[in-house]
């Protein structure tokens, strides 16, 4: 697929994030858990769990007047992963590329199918939507495309590996036209998009189908 193409079936991504953390990203961007852990120097053991283990709830990180929380990672339980992982990659290793990105859903339907779901439906988050042309004009070079929810192994534990998550210009497209031979689900930066303030058009508040109102910007 090429960049234009890209952009002409998904002109919009959007990002589910904490409640209240709008401020904090438009501050320091948006980071991947290993982003957020090099800004707050935890390195060792802590790391190493945060980093390469299975994060079944919420944590914390920082210090309590500067925090980011890193989101759970309930649908990925390891016995689970382990099974889908087709390409010899370990979970450790699965979780530890997943934490070196930054994610985004291609289109909107999926993002409400996250903010439904069992555990989050009751939750308010702040959810930017990003123009993708703006963003692939700074980042195209550090972008994989995934066409399944790569952190999800329920209700069935889908075949995975390093291969499926691929650059754009790798990423199959229909023999005819460019358009995507599978519909992109996941659109992922390597690391942090520090800038992602320059991108974001709109920030709302959502609480499941809820959309309760706009964040200012």
């Amino acid at each position: 697929m090429d960049v234009a193409a890209l952009i002409n079936n998904y002109p919009r991504l959007f990002h589910m994030a904490e409640e209240g953390s709008w401020p904090s990203i438009k501050k320091h961007g948006l980071l991947s858990t290993a982003a957020a852990l090099d800004r707050y120097s935890i390195q060792g053991a802590s790391r190493l769990t945060l980093e390469e283990g299975h994060r079944a709830e919420k944590v914390k990180v920082g210090a309590p007047a500067d925090f980011i929380v890193l989101r759970d990672q309930k649908p990925m339980e390891p016995s689970r992963l382990a099974r889908a992982l087709t390409d010899g990659t370990t979970p450790a290793e699965w979780y530890k590329f997943l934490n070196s990105k930054v994610f985004m859903w291609a289109e909107e339907t999926r993002l409400f199918k996250l903010l439904n779901a069992r555990g989050y439906g009751k939750l308010t988050h702040d959810v930017l939507t990003i123009d993708t042309a703006a963003l692939m004009a700074q980042y195209e070079n550090a972008v994989w495309l995934c066409h399944m929810n790569s952190g999800n192994t329920f209700p069935m534990w889908h075949a995975r590996g390093m291969d499926t998550f691929k650059r754009i210009a790798n990423y199959p497209t229909k023999k005819r036209s460019e358009a995507p031979a599978k519909k992109v689900v996941e659109v992922v930066v390597d690391y942090h998009i520090p800038n992602i303030a320059d991108f974001v058009v709109e920030v709302r508040s959502i609480q499941g189908k809820n959309i309760l109102g706009n964040i200012a910007l």
